[in-house]
This record gives structure tokens, sequence and C-alpha cells, in this order.
């Protein structure tokens, strides 16, 4: 039991804290720490789905700004996930070893990193959001436009959505899920209401929604900016703790660009198959986004667990975690496959009543429905090697399988034709061959490093 202040709240815990000798991990642990994640991960994915859905009944060639226009964007959330996955693992480890007040200390100097980043990304997303959008939509001249528009008034968002993700990390990291629960929930929900308030009766149309981002984006970062405050930490940088997130964050940097280039390469090769198969590869994609990051919840528990049973010396209870994880990941993936297998007349037209764009997307359903039990488990084993602080091994993985499965399959879609059918064939190649190397890993054992720090 984590030791609290004369007023029960861990924010006034002083330097000196310590906690008591790790307890035997447990299901119920594993389902207190994933339940609220859940609904955090849920939270981002579902809100972009009703943004989806709000502005894909402007038509498709809104539909498809917002595809290549939330596609570079999501550039932003990858590295806000690099940060709050390395300092989720860094944190636990410290947390398990007793140093909580270090743990959050890891949580302000992962947000000052969260601050730099987003500037650097409103600039560059001013100055190249044209060049790109022309880039990705190839002979569609007014898609082009219409990302480029969306994309430089969403980037003003970036340093709210880093400083959240970073905020998330140090939370989960020191097994604290509920107030993340309460940051990102309030600002998702106002951006929610406002986004089809602004695209409809204010007839702002696509600008709207980029509005309504940067709304949640800026709310959330402030939230968890206060969280940081009421800690009573020191909140200034620390250049050596910078220099080691930096490194840990080098390796997950590498293996969010592989993902970053395989699903870039993706909406490139969607938009020459024309817009409506851009548009059903928006809605499947986000989709397919939504049941990841839901699966993820598990990778969530896993990271603090796992962390902070290694940090305390207790590499046995670690790989039961994993174990069990695993196991849990596989059976809801199983569960999202039933679901997305039983809507497909429902779902894609959700998003949008253009029978082309629904043609398209039946042929991406079987490939995103299939790989789902694959998927729930690769996800949860992402997340016990991040807990563990293996993410050397984890980027050299992503590479290779992104090398070796995911960009030929899909540019041998573009050469052969094979439209959006090969496309999703190439997601589930790339997921096959992560799931073959991460049971390899495990099996070995090598992932399981005692310690405060690795």
């Amino acid at each position: 039991m984590r030791a609290r202040s004369p007023g029960g709240r861990p924010g006034s815990i002083p330097a000196m804290t310590t906690v008591s000798p790790y307890p035997a991990p447990s299901l119920r642990r594993v389902a207190g720490l994933a339940l609220p994640a859940l609904v955090v991960l849920a939270a981002e994915p579902l809100y972009v789905l009703v943004d989806t859905a709000v502005v894909g009944h402007l038509g498709r060639t809104p539909l498809a700004s917002l595809a290549l226009g939330g596609g570079v964007l999501s550039l932003t959330a990858w590295i806000g996930a690099v940060l709050a996955y390395g300092t989720t693992g860094r944190a636990a480890r410290r947390y398990g070893a007793g140093e909580r007040t270090g743990a959050v200390a890891e949580g302000v100097q992962a947000s000052w990193l969260a601050l730099t980043a987003g500037l650097v990304i409103l600039l560059a997303g001013q100055l190249l959001a044209g060049p790109v959008a022309h880039l990705l939509a190839g002979p569609h001249p007014d898609v082009a436009a219409g990302a480029a528009r969306w994309l430089r008034i969403a980037t003003l968002g970036a340093p709210g959505l880093l400083l959240g993700t970073a905020g998330n990390g140090w939370l989960r990291g020191v097994q604290d899920t509920r107030r993340p629960l309460y940051y990102v929930l309030g600002a998702n929900a106002c951006s929610a209401v406002l986004c089809p308030l602004l695209v409809y009766p204010a007839g702002l149309g696509l600008t709207g929604s980029a509005i309504a981002n940067v709304c949640a984006q800026t709310l959330s970062g402030a939230l968890f900016v206060r969280a940081l405050v009421v800690e009573g930490v020191d909140l200034r940088p620390r250049p050596g703790v910078l220099r080691r997130q930096l490194v840990l964050g080098r390796d997950l940097l590498l293996r969010g660009a592989a993902f970053q280039a395989c699903f870039l390469s993706a909406a490139a090769v969607a938009a020459r198959f024309g817009a409506a198969a851009l548009a059903a590869h928006q809605v499947a994609l986000q989709l397919w986004f939504f049941c990841a990051l839901a699966l993820d919840a598990v990778a969530i528990a896993a990271q603090a667990l796992v962390g902070a049973a290694l940090g305390a010396g207790e590499d046995g209870h670690a790989r039961w975690l994993a174990r069990r994880i695993a196991l849990i990941g596989l059976v809801c993936g199983v569960g999202f496959a039933v679901v997305i297998g039983a809507g497909v007349g429902v779902l894609p037209r959700l998003f949008s009543g253009d029978p082309q764009v629904y043609a398209q997307c039946l042929r991406a359903w079987p490939w995103f429905a299939g790989m789902q039990p694959l998927a729930g488990v690769v996800f949860a084993l992402d997340g016990v090697l991040i807990g563990a602080g293996d993410v050397r091994y984890m980027r050299n993985l992503t590479i290779a399988s992104a090398l070796a499965g995911f960009l030929p399959a899909i540019w041998l879609a573009w050469g052969l034709r094979l439209g959006l059918g090969g496309i999703w064939a190439g997601l589930t190649v790339f997921v096959v061959l992560r799931l073959a190397a991460l049971l390899g890993r495990m099996r070995s054992g090598r992932w399981a490093v005692v310690g405060a720090t690795r």
C-alpha cells in the first residue's frame, strides 16, 4: 500500500516517501488499472469517429481531406505515445522501488520535452501543411486544399496534445488512472459538442472540425499541467534526466517512425485508387485505431504493473503478468472480431452515405475483422515489453516487420491494382510478423531485467 500524507492525498507526499514491498499481482489489479485506462484510450478515437461521421456527411471530398490531414497529424499523436510510454516505464520502475517523488519527477521532465516538441510541430504545420497535403493527395487538388487548411489549424493544438500524453504517462506510472479519466473525458466531451455546432450551424465546415480538435487538446494539456503543479515537486528542467529520457525515446521514436511510414504510405496508395477508396480507408483505419487503443488498455496496465514488479525485483510476478495479459488480449481481440464482423452492414454507413465508399469498405472489412484476435495479443505484449524497458528489441522488430511485410505488401497492392483489400492484407501481414517475434521474446525471458532503472 502506498504511503500517504495526513490529508490522504498522494500529491503532498514528501521527497523521502517510500512504498511497502511490492504486492503480488492479481487480475483484479489488472482490471483496476485497465478499465479507467480503457475509457481514456477510447475517448480520443471515439471523438475522432464522431469527427469523421460529422465531416463525412459534408461529402466525400471533405472526408478524404480529413483522412489526409488526420493521417499527418497522427505524427503528433505518435510522438505523444513515445513520451507517454517511455515515461510510464521509467516512472513505474521508480514507483515499484519506493521512489514515488522520483516517479513524478520523470513526468516533469517529460512535460518539458512535450512542450518543446509541440511548439516545433506547430511551426512545422504552418510552413509545410500545403506541400505535404499536395504530395499525399496526388491528382486531387480539392482534397489537398482542404487537408492543408485543416492541418494549419489543427496543429495549433499540438503543444496541448503532447502535454496531455506526457501527463498520462507519469500518472499511469504511479498507477493513478482516475485523474486522466476525468481530464480526457471532460476535454473530449466539450469538443464533441463543439464539432457539429461549428461544422453545421456555424457554417465553418471542415474548418470547424479543426477548431474543435484544438479546443480539446489545449484543455487536456492544461489539466495535466495542473496535476503536476499540485504535486509540489520541482518543476525546473533537469538536463541529465532529459538526456536519459531522450535515449529511451530514441528507440521508441524509431519504432514509431516505422508505423508512421506504413500508415502514411497506405494513405498515399489508397488516394491513388480514388477519393472513395481513400474515404473508405479513413473509415476502416479510424475504427482500427479505435480497436487498437481500446485493446491497449490492457497494455497500459501491463506497463505500470510489469515496470513496478521489475523495479521491486519481482521478475516472477512480471512473468506471471505477461502470460495473463497476453491471454486477456486474445479474449478481447476475439470479442472485437465478432462485433466488427457482425457490424459490416451498419458500421461503415455510420460514417458515409456514399454507396461507393461503402463498397470500398467491404474490400477492407474481412482483413480488418480477422486480424483482431492476433492484434489483441500483439498490443498486450507490446505493453509488457514497454513496461520492462525492452524498447530496443521492439524497435528492431517493428522496423523489420515494416520493411519485410507491410511496406512491400501495400506498394505491391498498388502495382498489381489490388485495391483496398491489398492494403489491408499488408496490415495483417505486419501484425502476424510482430506476433511471432513477440512470442519468441516472451519465451526467451531476456526482457525481464530487474532494478529501479534499466
